[in-house]
């Protein structure tokens, strides 16, 4: 069985957001993959173990989201891709991301795909559903185990109602939750495999596609007006001097 995890490189958790020039910066935070994601190729690995399949890593960004890719090699991934092209420099919103993501993911093949909850930096969530519309193909989401037997795979979605089984024909996208089990740490030998892999980058044209217009608009970040503030220290000689000056104050400013 193919299987493949898509991943996105994003500042670290600890990165503060900044308003820079009307836009959201996230300044000088390191770049990692996101944690979210880690579950998703944990969650890939199992079944590439249940089912003597393989797994490849997928993931949209700039160059150096491959070091996020080279991690989810040294995790046990057998191959990664990453699509980029100048024409995204400019950010995908998730309607984009899932057309690009699906014409990767017709252009390699799977049987499964499985993407993490959400993503740290806009936490939407919506991108495996998209996704899965693009493809044609059922969606699972929040699983929190997965079972393929025979053409199909069941998982256990979990919710804050409860838990729910539900099944579905392969090929399938899943979206996973940390009940899927501890992502894995890199091994050694993990770690040498990945620094050595090479690791192919496709253009929007090797996808036989052009970069999807927005979907949505979005509004210039503003910061919040300055205020001015004045303060002043009331005095008197008793604190019944102190108290009537004080409500002088107040019924003048018309406080009350």
């Amino acid at each position: 069985m193919k299987i493949i995890a898509c991943i996105k490189q994003v500042p670290d958790s600890e990165a503060k957001v900044k308003a820079d020039n009307g836009a959201v910066s996230w300044g000088d935070a390191p770049l990692v993959i996101n944690p979210f994601d880690e579950y998703a190729v944990e969650g890939a690995l199992q079944q590439k173990e249940a089912t003597s399949g393989s797994v490849t890593a997928l993931c949209i960004g700039p160059e150096s989201a491959k070091e996020a890719l080279k991690h989810a090699l040294a995790m046990g991934a057998d191959e990664a891709v990453l699509v980029s092209d100048p024409a995204l420099t400019e950010g995908l919103d998730t309607v984009g991301a899932a057309r690009v993501l699906a014409a990767a993911i017709q252009k390699i093949g799977a049987d499964m795909v499985v993407f993490g909850r959400q993503t740290l930096d806009t936490g939407s969530g919506l991108t495996p559903a998209q996704t899965a519309r693009v493809l044609g193909w059922p969606m699972l989401g929040l699983a929190g185990q997965i079972k393929v037997d025979a053409g199909s795979v069941q998982v256990e979605r979990v919710t804050e109602e409860g838990r729910q089984t539900v099944k579905a024909n392969l090929p399938a996208v899943i979206s996973v939750v940390q009940s899927i089990g501890e992502p894995r740490y890199p091994s050694f030998m993990g770690i040498r495999k990945a620094s050595k892999a090479t690791i192919p980058v496709w253009a929007l044209s090797d996808l036989g596609m052009s970069a999807p217009a927005p979907t949505v608009t979005r509004s210039e970040l503003l910061n919040p007006p300055a205020r001015e503030m004045a303060i002043e220290i009331v005095t008197g000689d008793s604190p019944e001097a102190i108290a009537e000056t004080l409500v002088e104050k107040i019924l003048a400013e018309k406080v009350l």
